[in-house]
């Protein structure tokens, strides 16, 4: 069976990070390692942390100051053993067979990056019908960054981390260039976890996601034409949210 890391970026997270913890206890496969990249919390995480550490099987944290999210996963996938890696947000949870079914699913496959359909919101979600990712970006492909899928830890190698310039969507840049670079998908039926798409940094900044998306479509070869005009199409649509945002 493949080897699996759960990678988690952490600051001041105490307030949800029991459900997650109690995702991870709950798992009918516990041979996977959780590696934690905390950014210097103030408040309960760490003892929570190091509780969970006597009860998981391999519960790596590190702990110091960074700069943002993506810098806190590049720094756990760094530190990650797995052959792949899954990223799960402090406050998503992971259904009971989902390191079993991710594990079955990269053995059958061995696709450089498996994904999974996932619960958010109200509804269950997947990849796309319409691999149009000239229209969906990454999401032509992949249900979700975190908790949807399961990246061959190996790729950063070829394909560098997650750029910190873009601090809300450097995930589909990765995600874009690698499989327009050749990096193969699968896509399993089953629904692995809830993803709290609301609470992490695209649900809260709608202005960034657009821009970042944008801009992570045309640095993978997308038309700039094309994108600018479906950017001014998707600032329309959630024309109301941004006024709300601002």
């Amino acid at each position: 069976m493949p080897t699996l890391s759960i990678v988690t970026a952490t600051y001041n997270a105490a307030s949800v990070l029991p459900q997650l913890i109690e995702s991870l206890l709950s798992q009918t496969d516990p041979d996977f390692e959780w590696v934690v990249a905390d950014g210097g919390s103030t408040d309960e995480t760490l003892d929570l942390l190091a509780e969970a550490s006597s009860s998981l099987a391999c519960v790596v944290v590190d702990s110091r100051p960074d700069f943002g999210i993506y810098d806190a996963l590049n720094r756990a996938v760094r530190k990650a053993t797995g052959e792949y890696y899954l990223v799960a947000g402090a406050d998503d949870i992971f259904f009971q067979d989902a390191v079993s079914n991710y594990k079955k699913a990269i053995s059958q496959a061995g696709t450089d990056f498996v994904t999974s359909r996932i619960r958010s919101g109200r509804g269950v979600r997947g990849p796309r019908v319409l691999r149009w990712s000239w229209l969906y970006g990454p999401f032509a492909y992949v249900s979700s960054h975190a908790v949807g899928l399961a990246t061959r830890r190996t790729l950063h190698q070829v394909h560098g981390y997650y750029d910190r310039q873009l601090p809300v969507a450097a995930d589909q840049l990765f995600i874009l260039r690698a499989i327009r670079s050749g990096a193969t998908v699968s896509y399993h039926e089953f629904v692995a976890g809830r993803f709290e798409s609301q609470n992490g940094a695209s649900g809260q900044d709608v202005l960034g996601c657009l821009l970042e998306g944008y801009r992570a479509q045309v640095a993978t070869g997308h038309s700039l034409l094309g994108q600018t005009l479906l950017l001014f199409l998707r600032m329309l649509k959630n024309w109301r949210r941004l006024q709300v945002r601002r």
